[in-house]
């Protein structure tokens, strides 16, 4: 049976290229996607999940709107969360998009994460966030049961040596750290998959050459995001391509052996006046803590792209 996942996201055109993989492939079942304020502002990261979501045929599954600001502390205004240097003032700048089809849920995306995970079997959802970590905060925090029943928590964020938007912090943890902290504390496993992983997800010429001899609108329109978030990408972190962030966390929960992880001890940091935001991360056990949760280390490149672009044939078939 396909693994059910609960996608939280916060589009961004990683987000984007996630979603698209999470419908497109058969063995795992998108079973809800829930919108979170971070590379745009609430209003704009729900309308493209929507927008995507309408894009990629993911039409008869429920849609929440999340949180419009972090747990316990103002939201951070600099320019160091809000990431419209990247993602266009839309969050998901580029290609012309469908408008959405369906309408929200009524419910807010906590109260969808539980109501689906309390009337599941035990382990029969995974919840794969891939933005700040503020709605599976609230929900834990409004239904502790959850953390029971949840297979495990696939989260795109953090990073073992790097930070993105600071020097120590990932954006999606810097974005709520108190909330990443409570999710990492928790009593269920997070793979971390990170900075580190992250990075070695690049959409390099020959991958953009494979997803353009597709041929189909969903590839051009593909194409066409790696075009905008490349040049924010070489613009902002002068990297030459962009790593696709986002779906390496669905990966991870396709085929484990794409997405390489290890134990270790992982904390998050919410009292450093430099470190702030950290994914503190022990792989060896001289701290004298006790592996709590596993961090992605080792993508198998090829393997990963296969899964993007069988994804993006099967959706434009």
């Amino acid at each position: 049976m396909p693994q059910k996942i609960i996608l939280d996201v916060d589009p961004g055109h990683d987000d984007a290229i996630a979603i698209l993989l999470a419908q497109g492939n058969p063995e795992i079942e998108l079973a809800a996607i829930t919108s979170v304020a971070g590379n745009q502002v609430l209003e704009k990261t729900t309308y493209n999940a929507m927008r995507v979501a309408t894009l990629v045929g993911a039409t008869n599954i429920p849609i929440a709107r999340g949180a419009e600001f972090p747990l316990v502390r103002e939201q951070i205004t600099d320019g160091s969360v809000d990431a419209g240097s990247v993602h266009g003032v839309t969050g998901l700048d580029g290609p012309e998009l469908p408008e959405p089809s369906m309408e929200l849920d009524p419910r807010s995306a906590a109260q969808l994460i539980i109501d689906l995970v309390m009337a599941g079997e035990p382990g029969e959802y995974t919840l794969v966030p891939t933005g700040p970590l503020t709605n599976l905060a609230l929900a834990m925090r409004l239904e502790p049961r959850i953390v029971g029943r949840v297979k495990e928590v696939v989260h795109m964020g953090g990073g073992y040596t790097i930070g993105n938007a600071t020097a120590a912090a990932e954006f999606n943890v810097l974005a709520d750290a108190e909330a990443a902290a409570a999710v990492y504390a928790a009593d269920w496993t997070v793979t971390m998959v990170g900075l580190d992983l992250t990075h070695q997800a690049i959409a390099t010429p020959e991958v953009r050459d494979r997803i353009r001899a597709i041929g189909t609108d969903l590839s051009r329109v593909v194409d066409e995001w790696l075009d905008f978030f490349g040049a924010g990408y070489e613009s902002v972190w002068k990297m030459p391509y962009p790593p696709i962030h986002d779906a390496c966390a669905v990966a991870r929960v396709i085929a484990p052996e794409v997405v390489h992880s290890e134990e270790a001890w992982i904390a998050v940091e919410t009292k450093g006046q430099w470190t702030y935001g950290e994914t503190v991360t022990d792989f060896t056990g001289t701290g004298g803590q006790p592996f709590n949760n596993l961090a992605a280390t080792k993508l198998d490149f090829d393997a990963f792209w296969d899964l993007i672009v069988d994804a993006i044939k099967r959706l434009s078939a």
